[in-house]
């Protein structure tokens, strides 16, 4: 009864085994094995096909579909994940564009509250404008 407690006994050795990883098939190997299932005519040669090779019936299934759409003819390999976006053509322009109103934004901030300052500086000194005179 040491299978349910999860205790090992002395006497058994315990094999770590590493993480398994994702089996990939080539193109060329799929269509081997598609040529060889479609060539199986006898009951159980599929079967023994499938476990000579350690495949399962749901790989031949979705190799058929790729076929059909075209994926295994070895053209070009298909790429995965999300289509890259193709850029407008002004937008580099854009952007250069939006930056520099950003920039020259700042700079005029920069400006009125310089602007503000000498004002008020000029009030303290009493060297400012006459009040009529104000803008």
């Amino acid at each position: 009864m040491h299978g349910r407690t999860g205790i090992v006994p002395p006497d058994r050795e315990v094999e770590v085994l590493a993480k398994a990883e994702r089996r990939r098939f080539t193109p060329e190997y799929k269509r081997r094995i598609l040529q060889e299932a479609d060539a199986c005519s006898k009951p159980g040669e599929l079967g023994a096909l499938l476990r000579r090779e350690g495949l399962y019936s749901s790989h031949l299934a979705a190799w058929r579909l790729a076929r059909a759409r075209g994926e295994l003819s070895g053209a070009k390999a298909r790429k995965r994940g999300p289509k890259a976006r193709v850029p407008h053509p002004d937008a580099r322009r854009i952007l250069q564009l939006e930056r520099e109103t950003r920039s020259l934004r700042a700079r005029a901030e920069r400006a009125e509250a310089l602007v503000d300052l000498q004002k008020k500086v000029a009030a303290l000194l009493g060297n400012g404008q006459p009040s009529g005179e104000e803008s």
